[in-house]
């Protein structure tokens, strides 16, 4: 179980079951556990303004330098 968090203020954004090793990319909606965004329209952003993601549908693509992980990959 991941813990994404906000890389600017250090909000929790999601718990998120990560299945494999590698880089995270995006998360697919279904193995989203807990979600603390705002969505606004298609952005997911931090409650302190950050631009987490954009939603597509099935998954949400991250924006890279926007969040930090802690937690197991497995």
């Amino acid at each position: 179980m991941l813990t994404i968090k906000c890389a600017r203020c250090k909000r929790k954004i999601f718990r998120y079951i990560k299945v494999g090793k590698g880089k995270l990319w995006h998360c697919w909606k279904d193995r989203i556990v807990e979600d603390f965004s705002i969505h606004d329209g298609k952005n997911i952003k931090c409650n302190c303004g950050n631009l987490i993601g954009i939603d597509k549908e099935k998954w949400i693509k991250l924006k890279q330098d926007s969040f930090i992980t802690s937690g197991s990959k497995t």
